[in-house]
């Protein structure tokens, strides 16, 4: 399968506006849980947000963005493998999969737990994002392999899940363990403070923030689009 390499590179556009505030809720989920979730719509700056604490945690990144036709199980897993061994290239993943490949029948509990006993053969802090998990939520296999990995991730990794929905119950409800920290689509609204840093670094002023504030409702793709018709980057739509 030819690998595309964009799907396991973290995103190298940089943040207009930094968001501290959620910076600090990922950095705490990090210390304290072994999972989070960021769940919005499209628009709302779930990708950039993740990307941007990927460049700042201090720890390595394994990053795969999910397309539709990796609910296929071969698919999903190679690309997988390969953000792992990128990130960390002593992962053994060509060993792994080897092993998988020889499998006749893929039992998804013994598939999750070889994973988890890869990752723990590394002792080096690591940080997994997976980007538009949404896209594959139906796929059959995702609740029972997932729902076994996340509890059994060893305490130096921690895996960020990106999806313009929450995932099936079985996976978010382990928030009621402390295992999991959740950052839904009220709290990725842009604050007053930071659409007004926005729109000040498009020479913008407090005034112009504030009403584009009440007009999106802190959606951040709606609220960088007005900021860049303002300041006459973009042509504005009658």
């Amino acid at each position: 399968m030819d690998l595309i390499r964009s799907k396991i590179s973290v995103p190298s556009e940089p943040p207009l506006v930094s968001r501290r505030r959620l910076l600090e809720m990922l950095q705490e989920s990090l210390d304290c849980c072994s999972s989070t979730i960021i769940a919005g719509r499209a628009g709302t700056g779930k990708t950039i947000l993740a990307a941007d604490f990927a460049r700042f945690c201090g720890r390595r990144v394994a990053w795969y963005k999910v397309d539709a036709p990796d609910a296929d199980l071969w698919i999903f897993l190679d690309y997988f493998v390969k953000s792992l061994v990128r990130a960390r290239p002593a992962f053994g993943g060509e060993s792994l999969m080897r092993a998988i490949w020889a499998s006749p029948r893929v039992n998804l509990s013994i598939l999750a737990e070889a994973f988890v006993d890869a990752l723990q053969q590394q002792n080096e802090p690591l940080l997994i994002v997976i980007d538009d998990l949404h896209l594959i939520y139906d796929a059959e296999w995702v609740v029972p392999f997932l729902h076994r990995i996340l509890p059994l991730l060893p305490a130096e990794v921690h895996l960020l899940i990106l999806g313009r929905s929450l995932p099936p119950a079985p996976l978010w409800r382990l928030r009621s363990k402390q295992r999991l920290c959740v950052i839904d689509e009220p709290l990725l609204a842009f604050s007053s403070d930071e659409a007004v840093k926005l729109f000040a670094n498009h020479g913008l002023s407090a005034q112009q923030a504030a009403s584009a504030l009440a007009q999106t409702r802190g959606r951040a793709a709606a609220l960088h689009t007005i900021a860049l018709q303002k300041a006459g980057f973009v042509q504005e739509v009658a």
